[in-house]
């Protein structure tokens, strides 16, 4: 394969570091500009040298993931010349808005919340790179107050500890890698805006907490609290410590009156125990765990919309093109939402057999690093390991959008089925990049359906509607509800359920 056209300037810096997201938007301001073809300013991890690499940029000689990478392709050398320019010019506004290591003094959460003292922050947010993460929230737990630990990365060993510390403290770890929380009306993290109301949810998922709460928002619902646990915390190495905790805080909360419990697939015996405890509650605890048996995130809201003696709503959707699969086609499901992604694989399992992935339900159809394979595959592009030194593609949609274009041209036959998730934290116009390359994706491969799970309301900043009705002109068929998505894309290859 020849080289892509133009010239280009690939360097790396030590002794600089910015974060993921900033980073992503230097190179999607720097890619806009007249001449420039090519951008990736990521720091050198392994991840985002492949992505360089994929681009014909990959740097020469040894690299180290604590370097700054800057690569950069144009037309010309003058267009070149300035994109680089814009590149430092950019990193060196950070620096002078930021200010230097030097300029302000390192501080520890422990010190800055004995400053605030007794009647300040309830509540401290940790979001530092894993290695770090252990140590602030430990100083915050000392000091009395709950924590969000954000960051993933974060031995399980270690989660243990700060739980088992938390529980005897008489305060709450959500997390690590707890990427949604709203406590008390206040939204944290990747959350959507939904109306305040009775109904708790405890979430050892962050995607799975953002559909519930989007869909009881649509059902005329609200929410007291999302407390949200990471992801590991119904593993058996965790034992389901920080959900009995939150399952108790949500039980003494005077606003909160039902109870539903999320979850990716547990441990069994983890589930069971938290079953027990819940039943012991005097709030009514649903659960919407998932498993082969209960695959549905809608249908739980659905029941306990009947529970509290509502009507179920049609959710809202965007009818696709009249259109069917090729011949042979298969589901690529590329998601940036984990618990999304499991849902779509427990749901279509049944009719479609064995579903490859990088969070495989089962351990012998894992892809390892073969995120292109064929037959039938549902990528989690938020995954830890395709995350490091990346922004979350609910952020960052450049993997995902590369993976389309590479289904386009692989010549595959297929069904693509994706989740755009909507709210605080997220891209603020995700159709924005992503109808370019579903109408480019759905040019080159003649016959590509597209089916959508768009999670979010109407309140959002990003608006469902506006979202679903730009989604909908290029072709896709958009859901409010994943299983419906799901169930839509299993229609068009033709599987029975």
């Amino acid at each position: 394969m020849s080289a892509p056209a133009g010239v280009r300037h690939v360097s790396l810096r030590s002794g600089v570091y910015a974060d993921s997201v900033r980073l992503m938007q230097v190179s999607r301001d720097v890619a806009a500009r007249d001449g420039v073809t090519a951008v990736v300013v990521a720091m050198a991890t392994p991840l985002n040298l492949e992505l360089a690499a994929n681009m014909g940029l990959a740097p020469d000689g040894p690299t180290s993931p604590d370097q700054l990478l800057i690569a950069v392709r144009a037309e010309d050398d003058d267009a070149l010349a300035a994109a680089v320019a814009a590149v430092d010019a950019a990193l060196a506004e950070r620096e002078r808005t930021t200010g230097s290591a030097q300029a302000i003094p390192q501080r520890t959460i422990g010190a800055g919340l004995e400053e605030l003292g007794a009647d300040g922050a309830a509540l401290a947010i940790i979001s530092v790179p894993g290695q770090y993460a252990v140590a602030e929230a430990a100083d915050a737990i000392a000091a009395g107050r709950s924590v969000l630990v954000f960051s993933d990365g974060v031995p399980v060993e270690h989660e243990v500890a700060l739980k088992r510390a938390a529980h005897d403290a008489g305060v709450l770890v959500m997390g690590p890698d707890c990427g949604t929380a709203i406590v008390s009306g206040v939204a944290l993290g990747f959350a959507n805006v939904v109306r305040p109301g009775p109904v708790g949810l405890v979430a050892a998922s962050g995607t799975g907490a953002q559909q519930i709460s989007c869909l009881l928002d649509m059902a005329g619902v609200g929410v007291s609290h999302v407390l949200g646990v990471g992801g590991r915390d119904l593993k058996e190495e965790v034992g389901g410590l920080a959900t009995l905790d939150a399952l108790a805080a949500l039980d003494a909360d005077p606003a909160t009156e039902r109870v539903l419990l999320v979850s990716k697939p547990p441990a069994p015996a983890v589930a069971a125990s938290v079953e027990a405890a819940a039943a012991e509650l005097s709030v009514p605890v649903r659960s919407a765990i998932l498993s082969p048996e209960t695959p549905d995130l809608t249908v739980a809201v659905e029941g306990l919309l009947t529970d509290m003696g509502l009507d179920v709503p049609v959710w809202p959707s965007r009818p696709g093109p009249a259109e069917s699969a090729s011949p042979g086609a298969v589901l690529k499901g590329l998601y940036s939402g984990g618990t999304l992604a499991d849902e779509a694989m427990l749901i279509a399992a049944p009719a479609l057999g064995d579903i490859r992935s990088n969070i495989p339900l089962r351990p012998e159809l894992d892809l390892g690093t073969d995120l292109s394979a064929s037959g039938h595959v549902v990528v989690d592009f938020g995954d830890d390991a395709l995350t490091v030194g990346r922004a979350h593609p609910m952020i960052d949609p450049t993997l995902r959008l590369e993976a389309i274009a590479n289904l386009a041209a692989g010549g595959e036959p297929a069904v693509l089925l994706l989740d755009v998730v909507l709210g605080y934290g997220a891209d603020p116009d995700p159709a924005g990049a992503l109808v370019p390359a579903l109408t480019a994706a759905r040019e080159r491969a003649g016959n590509l359906p597209v089916v959508i799970a768009l999670v979010g309301t109407e309140g959002d900043p990003q608006g469902w509607s506006r979202q679903a009705d730009a989604l909908a002109a290029a072709g896709a068929a958009v859901f409010a509800s994943n299983a419906a998505a799901t169930r839509y894309a299993l229609d068009l290859l033709g599987a029975s359920r």
